[in-house]
């Protein structure tokens, strides 16, 4: 049998189309993105490359009073962060050096405290920490003890349970039967399987009712207020005034750095007449250039879009309730014949000052929901009305999903028990069967 083998070799040209974004529009997508904290630390990074580029630093003022929230509490505009946090480790290490002297028994303590991670636990096995260290696993379990015993309440624990049992522990308040119903009772606890629970340690509901309260006042993660990042600078883009029943938005250019063209240092290095030089003259000058435009353009699209998205929600600013109109990004692009994605980057990390509060502009795109009438309503409205249900329910007898979207039909809103259950966990709002209460 012959097998022939046929090899033909042919040449095609396709031609196709593709958008080569330059260096240039790359720098002005990134500059747009930016929010100001990352914005002014792109320019100083960008001023340290280009001598060419000098920094006027920024400075921010409204010229009006601090800002309010909606209760009328003053708000601080410039939140600082502390120059350095205490770290858990560290804290932990401090107490540790303190409180117990040196010996073996320190030592494993130590070598366990490198294993607690930022939240408090502990997370390497005794059986593990035996095979690393050739101690006892007797010996490990003490050192695990004495590190239970520090402060925070509830750092070193192992899971969740064993968390809110020592912080439980450590509480002179805590009700009588907590501790126990944490240590032998916790899932049928968490299940909400109250009825046994009561009937296995003879109490009545009420008191495991008291002793859910109270553990909703624990914290499952101790040690995460340690070197934490709360606190960072927010520096609003834009400010809006009221005058004469009228918006006005500015842009506050102030939250960045001023770029000026260091003219002396090129006019000096021009004399040279060295053609390198020339070449990196020119280089940096048209990069200072390509920055001063970008900041412009960033600057004139965030107001933009700002203004769009004020006008649009305009009740938000004179009604007391600040009621949401719905609006999509998609809306407003078409809006200001720009790409969606151009809004998107406009609102990313972008905030806005008003006499009332600092609000971020993500917040005024709102989705919306039809209704049996043919209109359309804000889901924020939805979700108002979802939680005023709630808040006046019978908690002995907690509305359903299903009850919820039944009083919603009635009132003319269509809506699905699944975006219901949405709406409840983005609310942080549980179900029926975990808001139901047993006080007396």
């Amino acid at each position: 049998m012959k097998f022939e083998q046929h090899v033909s070799q042919s040449q095609k040209q396709t031609q196709s189309q593709k958008l080569v974004l330059t260096q240039q529009l790359q720098q002005s997508l990134q500059v747009l993105h930016f929010s100001i904290e990352e914005l002014n630390q792109f320019i100083q990074a960008k001023s340290m490359e280009n001598p060419l580029i000098e920094l006027k630093e920024a400075s921010y003022s409204t010229g009006y009073s601090k800002p309010k929230n909606a209760s009328g509490k003053e708000l601080d505009t410039l939140i600082q962060v502390p120059d350095r946090k205490e770290s858990l480790f560290e804290h932990l290490l401090q107490q540790i050096h303190l409180n117990y002297r040196d010996t073996y028994l320190r030592t494993l303590v130590l070598f366990l405290v490198e294993y607690i991670d930022l939240n408090g636990y502990l997370k390497i096995s005794l059986e593990e920490a035996q095979q690393k260290t050739g101690a006892e696993y007797i010996q490990l379990l003490d050192a695990l003890t004495l590190i239970q015993r520090l402060d925070p309440a509830g750092v070193g624990a192992r899971n969740l349970q064993e968390c809110l049992m020592l912080q439980t522990e450590r509480d002179q308040l805590a009700p009588n039967l907590a501790y126990l119903v944490l240590e032998e009772y916790f899932e049928a606890f968490a299940e909400r399987k109250w009825e046994q629970i009561a009937k296995d340690i003879d109490c009545t509901l009420a008191e495991i009712q008291q002793i859910f309260d109270y553990v909703q006042t624990l914290t499952p993660t101790p040690g995460a207020s340690y070197g934490s990042t709360e606190g960072l600078y927010i520096i609003p883009d834009l400010t809006v005034r009221i005058a004469d029943d009228k918006l006005i938005v500015t842009n506050n250019r102030q939250g960045v750095p001023e770029l000026k063209f260091h003219q002396q240092y090129f006019d000096r290095l021009k004399q040279n007449k060295d053609s390198e030089v020339e070449h990196y003259l020119n280089q940096k000058m048209q990069e200072f250039e390509t920055l001063q435009k970008a900041l412009i353009q960033r600057g004139d699209t965030v107001l933009e879009v700002g203004k769009y998205l004020i006008e649009h929600q305009q009740a938000f600013f004179f009604d007391e309730k600040r009621p949401l109109q719905p609006l999509t990004m998609r809306e407003v692009a078409d809006a200001l014949q720009i790409h969606e994605s151009t809004v998107s980057r406009a609102v990313n990390g972008k905030y806005l000052e008003c006499d009332f509060g600092i609000f971020e502009l993500k917040q005024f795109f709102v989705q919306k929901l039809a209704m049996q009438s043919g209109g359309e309503i804000a889901n924020t409205a939805i979700k108002e009305q979802l939680r005023q249900l709630i808040n006046e329910e019978d908690k002995r007898k907690p509305l359903s999903d299903q009850k919820i979207v039944d009083l919603f039909q009635k009132s003319g809103i269509e809506i699905s028990r699944r975006t219901v259950a949405k709406y409840r966990d983005e609310l942080h709002i549980p179900s029926s069967s975990k808001r139901k209460r047993y006080d007396d």
